[in-house]
């Protein structure tokens, strides 16, 4: 799977068809990392199933609900992006979703935004370079989404306070996690409550090909989060909420 694009049966496992523009963009998403990976460390995940299923598969199945309105007008942040992943699949995959890119180091953000520019996301793709703990706090980005995003990134509670202060009063946070046990939902919970949100669903998936657990958490505000929150920078991983 190389160089093509997946068949039916792989779509199928999240409900969602791309286009024949969409398959185009993936296909030239991965053109491009195999390009600046070259001269940035991005990713390891570029051939085949790596691809398919490690990163783009796993970027969209928590999306399901979304994909079933993809003409709907959204605004996402991916916190952590990294490689561009999953927000450079879900601005691919939600055409009228508008996609902030946020990473703390210069030359992920630099690639990413030009990975973007490449495959014809320029207009709908935004790329910061900042830390989250003082993004969070910035009025252009604070209480501005309805998506919420972070994969691979901290522990759960730690990811909690990134993202939720970031959430309109009704958007949701979406946590990529692996495997997870009732011990961390009970430590997800305590960590909520100073935040002023709830755990409002969880999911788990199969990856294709025997390629793993992965678990998705939403979170929704009950409550307008405290401007404490996100705490400075180090503070959240060095404490974080809950324990």
């Amino acid at each position: 799977m190389t160089d093509s694009v997946p068949g039916a049966a792989f779509w199928d496992r999240i409900g969602w068809t791309p286009s024949t523009e969409q398959q185009q963009q993936l296909l030239a998403l991965q053109g491009e990392l195999r390009d600046w990976n070259q001269r940035v460390n991005l990713t390891r995940l570029l051939e085949g199933d790596d691809y398919w299923i490690n990163q783009v598969f796993d970027s969209l199945w928590p999306l399901q609900s979304e994909l079933k309105q993809p003409e709907q007008q959204r605004t996402a942040i991916d916190v952590g992006t990294g490689g561009g992943f999953p927000g450079l699949a879900v601005a691919i995959a939600l055409p009228k979703t508008h996609v902030t890119l946020l990473d703390s180091v210069g030359r992920k953000t630099a690639a990413v935004e030009a990975m973007a520019e490449s495959i014809g996301l320029k207009d709908r793709i935004r790329v910061i370079t900042d830390r989250i703990e003082t993004a969070g706090h910035k009025p252009d980005l604070r209480a501005s989404f309805d998506l919420a995003m972070a994969r691979a990134v901290a522990a759960a509670p730690v990811v909690a306070e990134y993202l939720v202060p970031l959430l309109k009063s009704n958007g949701e946070a979406l946590l990529y996690r692996g495997q997870w046990e009732q011990a961390d939902t009970t430590q997800l919970q305590r960590a909520l409550k100073p935040l002023k949100a709830q755990l409002s669903s969880k999911d788990m998936c199969q990856l294709p090909g025997d390629r793993g657990i992965r678990n998705l958490l939403r979170l929704r505000l009950v409550n307008r989060c405290p401007d404490a929150y996100p705490r400075a920078v180090g503070i959240p991983t060095r404490q974080p909420l809950g324990q």
